[in-house]
């Protein structure tokens, strides 16, 4: 399950509430982006 943000208006949308057309239903854009959910710091040795 993937997690899709619209650019436009930031609403949060699941991979299966786009049914394969990627058009934001809120606002009615075409632009979104996978947000990162977790940074994972790694030192160096």
């Amino acid at each position: 399950m993937v997690t899709y943000k619209c650019f436009k208006c930031k609403s949060k949308l699941k991979d299966e509430e786009l049914k394969k057309r990627f058009v934001c239903p809120a606002c009615g854009s075409k632009i979104f982006y996978k947000p990162r959910t977790k940074v994972k710091k790694v030192k160096a040795e």
